[in-house]
């Protein structure tokens, strides 16, 4: 038997806006605006009638609202 544990593996899906190549960094600044990118994200998926295969898609255009929001604000 094996005394190894199991790497824990997250279930949360994660989509970022980063083309390949470009680092991730997640600070804890960012965990208001991802917290918010996930809730709006999920009321889309919900909008949609809550049909599976769209994930990123949603993730995509709460990303886009959540940028359009911030520079409207600023």
């Amino acid at each position: 038997m094996s005394s190894k544990g199991k790497e824990h593996q997250s279930t949360e899906p994660h989509a970022t806006s980063c083309t390949q190549g470009e680092a991730v960094d997640s600070t804890a600044g960012d965990i208001p605006r991802l917290e918010e990118i996930r809730i709006r994200a999920y009321e889309i998926y919900l909008e949609r009638g809550g049909q599976y295969g769209n994930d990123l898609d949603d993730w995509m255009q709460a990303e886009r609202e959540f940028e359009s929001k911030v520079r409207s604000s600023s």
